[in-house]
């Protein structure tokens, strides 16, 4: 039977999450309390059989439940186009769109100097590797673009240059989005990439 300290210490992991702080942490514990039988406990069951099955994509760095992840062992997908992200929850992002048909590389941050992460601490070399044994022949740079993300993606096409044709995707105004609402950046780069029509 648990305690109060192993609720606050429940609490104090859960506020450890993204998105939650020390009061939303609170209201989930509570909630998950309230509703064991129909919620906690087969959270707890799929968490802790998660935790013994999740593993990181020998091949791309996806997560997955196999060696090699569902998208890399899918025969319909292109292994000739490959999209290059800072980490899984991008790769989950670019999949939900459901209109990339290739593979993925995930890199597992980004190049910064001041966190003293330097191409070795992520994915690069593997990448390099990538394109020169699995005959890639377009690299998608699919980095947010901050700083970090724009510094590694110049790193990438200077170590991939002249072995394959290197695209990214397209910055500027998103769709629904209103002139007035966006930053001067984003403005930039949407007058920088306007085309014609």
């Amino acid at each position: 039977m648990a305690d109060r300290d192993d609720i606050d210490a429940l609490i104090a992991l859960m506020a450890r999450l993204p998105g939650l702080g020390p009061r939303s942490a609170r209201r989930a514990v509570l909630h998950l309390v309230r509703r064991r039988g129909s919620l906690l406990t087969p959270l707890a069951e799929l968490m802790a059989t998660v935790a013994d099955s999740a593993r990181e994509c020998l091949t791309c760095g996806n997560v997955d439940t196999a060696e090699i992840c569902g998208i890399c062992r899918d025969p319909k997908r292109s292994s000739s186009l490959l999209c290059v992200v800072e980490d899984v929850a991008d790769l989950w992002a670019m999949e939900r769109s459901g209109q990339f048909r290739g593979r993925y590389h995930v890199l597992g941050g980004t190049l910064s100097a001041l966190d003293s992460v330097g191409p070795d601490e992520l994915r690069i070399p593997k990448l390099v590797d990538r394109v020169s044994s699995e005959g890639v022949e377009e690299v998608i740079l699919a980095l947010n673009a901050t700083i970090d993300g724009q510094t590694t993606a110049h790193y990438i096409a200077d170590q991939l240059e002249g072995r394959v044709p290197i695209s990214s995707l397209a910055q500027g105004v998103p769709i629904g989005g209103e002139l007035d609402y966006l930053d001067d950046g984003t403005i930039t780069a949407a007058l920088n990439a306007r085309r014609r029509v």
